[in-house]
């Protein structure tokens, strides 16, 4: 059979497929410019997070794209580097928050300027991105209507 007639692959339909390819494609280009500051991209999206306020450990895990213990793990390295502190919540004693410790807040903000800086040059190429960015969170919203809330 001709390649040129023949049927398209599956994943090059699949939404799922392409949802994930295009975050690889894109997040790559700027993974190894955190790289070439010496930041792991499991740290990047942890001080992202931060940069909004403290959270949870759990809220952390789910934002960052990681189980709980590897989660907690990559809190201990922070927090041994200096770039986190943990502390219980003050009105429940159960959960913990984690906090940008100062050097962690002297990181983050040249850091989001990088990612800013790296999503314009994006946009710059793919002009509908805004487009996109708006229907990526009403799935995002609407399929997370569907989960079961945990706690913490």
């Amino acid at each position: 059979m001709d390649v040129q007639n023949a049927a398209p692959r599956f994943v090059d339909d699949y939404l799922l497929s392409l949802l994930a390819r295009a975050s690889f494609v894109v997040s790559s280009e700027f993974h190894d410019r955190l790289r070439a500051r010496g930041v792991s991209v499991p740290v990047w999206r942890v001080l992202a997070m931060l940069s909004g306020g403290p959270e949870t450990v759990t809220t952390l895990a789910e934002a960052c794209l990681l189980q709980q213990p590897t989660m907690t793990k990559v809190l201990d390295r922070m927090e041994r580097d200096g770039l986190v502190k943990r502390q219980q919540d003050a009105r429940d004693r159960r959960l913990v928050r984690v906090h940008l410790a100062p050097k962690g807040e002297g990181m983050v903000g040249d850091l989001l300027a990088a990612a800013r800086a790296h999503e314009a040059e994006v946009v710059a190429r793919h002009p509908d991105a805004a487009a996109i960015k708006d229907l990526l969170r009403a799935l995002i919203a609407r399929q997370g209507q569907k989960r079961r809330p945990r706690g913490g």
